[in-house]
């Protein structure tokens, strides 16, 4: 029998590998910081040259981000009095009056409805076809499978002008149930691979031990493989949200008002002067929250998840 040994790493290699991991860490969290950064800046300092770093901080891009704004003479401001509410008092200073909310409530709402609705259909889908793939002999898997995951090879924008007369035709075109069903046709590949993956690693004798206790053939899905698989359901779950919720291209393409996500609106937002730049940025901050939040609240499955099955019975 071979033996192997593993060496202990030196306190310099300990040191060189902490340095690079924490610069790397550095380099890729640098363009979000600047991005928080941004919506805290007024207009004139998130276009200053050279870039401030230093800054008197304001939530004006947020209130801007969630407002519409007219500018008025002085007449017409005096004729309205004194502001009445902090958020008046903050663009009454530059001359201006908010005439309204904007539309990134309703369109940061449909990206949840669109994002979250397209996941979920995704995960129970998915989970469904990787257990017949992994458990069930299916005529033609392999050629099915690679059919499956061939459709991830093709750029959207190749197929961008066949979906858009084919949703005009069906009368999808700007709607929730339109875009939740394309997400989920995108996403359902790589989910039911992902997942396929994980169903395998997952001992076949337990469901056998299930059924000779009396469960069916559903039941033993529900009860012994669904929690077993747990870790790979949360860590496919993130990957189809990260997708549908950044998805850009469709979004353009397919809708414009009713359905539209907030990634081709928050670019749109523009300030009395020209580009909003802390608006842009106070919204593209409040867009990443959702995402960080649910990555955070199943970080400990993603990690398991990714190691999940490293290590083979």
């Amino acid at each position: 029998m071979s033996s192997y040994s593993v060496t202990e790493p030196s306190l310099r290699q300990k040191w060189v590998a902490g340095i690079l991991v924490v610069g790397y860490a550095l380099i890729t969290i640098l363009p979000l910081i600047w991005i928080i950064a941004t919506g805290f800046k007024t207009p004139s300092d998130a276009i200053a040259y050279p870039p401030k770093t230093f800054f008197t901080p304001t939530v004006e891009g947020y209130v801007n981000v969630f407002t519409t704004r007219t500018r008025l003479s002085q007449e017409q401001l005096q004729a309205l009095g004194e502001p009445t509410t902090w958020y008046d008092k903050l663009v009454r200073k530059d001359g201006l009056v908010i005439s309204g909310p904007s539309r990134f409530a309703e369109r940061f709402t449909n990206s949840v409805i669109i994002g979250f609705g397209s996941t979920v259909l995704c995960i129970v889908l998915g989970t469904v076809a990787a257990y017949a793939f992994s458990r069930f002999k299916v005529p033609l898997k392999d050629d099915l499978l690679f059919f499956i995951l061939s459709t991830r090879m093709m750029p959207p924008i190749a197929v961008a002008i066949p979906i858009f007369l084919m949703f005009r035709s069906l009368g999808l075109s700007d709607t929730h149930a339109g875009m939740i069903l394309l997400y989920t046709a995108v996403n359902l590949s790589l989910s039911v691979w992902l997942l396929k993956g994980f169903i395998d690693e997952i001992p076949v004798e337990y469901e056998e031990a299930a059924l000779i206790d009396g469960y069916t053939r559903f039941q033993a899905f529900y009860k012994v493989v669904l929690p077993q698989a747990a870790t790979g359901i949360a860590s496919t779950a993130i990957f189809c949200l990260i997708f549908a919720w950044n998805e850009y291209a469709f979004a353009v393409l397919l809708t414009s008002g009713n359905a539209q996500t907030a990634p081709p609106f928050i670019p749109t937002i523009i300030g009395v002067s020209g580009q909003d730049w802390p608006a842009v940025a106070a919204g593209a901050t409040i867009f990443l929250v959702p995402v960080m939040v649910f990555t955070i609240l199943l970080r400990k499955h993603l990690l398991r998840g990714i190691t999940f099955g490293a290590v083979r019975k």
